[in-house]
């Protein structure tokens, strides 16, 4: 398989009100890029345990591509809780299989092979994990290639060190509002307008975009002396898990297809908008959006 797209980290059950789902960023990324007919790919680890198991059938049945390590740890679950509006809060377990992912040589391969590849802050947590992530970006080319980081604060699962690297190594960023309060006074400038935060970042570390996602109010992409803003549409939401993940797979698949700024950050907007009204965090698209 050539010019893979791949999501790595976190692969787990998020148990919901309603019973388990699978979850974890990198999964619904890389299903989200699988429906729009890419080679897409997760790396994770899951445990000798009955819930890897079933993430492996799982993955299966999707026909999504995996390499999925076995370890001495158990797979990673974590519990969902929604509010009125459907906003998840999340309780996640520590010290499981995905904390523990090992670069392997096949790992290598694939990191040469791959054309981009979408990471988070939180499956950096772990040492382990944490240098297996910075390995495989390292192993892809720099030329051509799209290092996507979903910044994903979690549970203060971060620190400025793991966020300062992570941004150091990547060549786009996707962040929410929130998110960018939250960092802005990490790294020392509180106070200053959203858009302006946004542009600081992209030249500090040389980013070809910053997604910018702000909820009901909109979403922004800025690339060097550009940018596009796109209102969110209203819909009736079920649950807002996933929605961010196929924003990110949504735009960089169209990115890869060729499409500008613009087309590609339309459809993330009206695909995850879609996502918003499922429930779980990887409804099979309608096939309006697979064009």
């Amino acid at each position: 398989m050539k010019n893979l797209v791949i999501g790595i980290g976190e692969a787990l059950w998020d148990i919901l009100p309603d019973g388990k789902k699978i979850g974890g960023a990198p999964a619904n990324f890389s299903y989200h890029v699988s429906q729009f007919g890419l080679n897409s790919l997760v790396i994770s680890a899951v445990g000798h345990d009955k819930l890897g198991n079933e993430i492996l059938s799982d993955f299966d049945g999707k026909l999504l591509n995996h390499h999925i390590s076995k370890v001495e740890y158990p797979t990673g679950t974590v519990q969902v809780e929604l509010d009125n509006e459907g906003v998840p809060y999340y309780d996640i377990r520590e010290n499981v299989a995905w904390d523990n992912i090992p670069f392997t040589d096949s790992m290598k391969g694939l990191a040469q092979r791959a054309k981009a590849v979408c990471f988070g802050s939180l499956s950096q947590r772990n040492i382990v994990s944490r240098t297996t992530i910075h390995q495989f970006l390292d192993e892809m080319p720099d030329e051509g290639t799209y290092k996507i980081f979903d910044i994903n604060l979690r549970q203060g699962f971060y620190t400025k060190e793991i966020l300062c690297t992570s941004m150091q190594k990547c060549n786009i960023l996707k962040i929410n509002d929130e998110e960018l309060i939250a960092v802005s006074r990490m790294f020392g400038y509180p106070g200053i307008d959203l858009k302006d935060k946004c542009w600081i970042l992209l030249a500090k570390y040389n980013l070809k975009m910053l997604i910018l996602t702000c909820g009901v109010n909109g979403s922004y992409v800025f690339t060097p002396g550009v940018v596009s803003f796109i209102e969110t549409p209203k819909v009736i939401v079920a649950d807002t898990v996933g929605a961010g993940d196929s924003f990110t797979a949504s735009f960089i698949a169209s990115i890869l297809k060729g499409k500008s700024v613009e087309e590609a950050h339309r459809l993330a907007v009206n695909v995850s908008a879609y996502v918003c009204t499922q429930n779980g965090a990887m409804p099979q698209l309608p096939d309006y959006f697979i064009k």
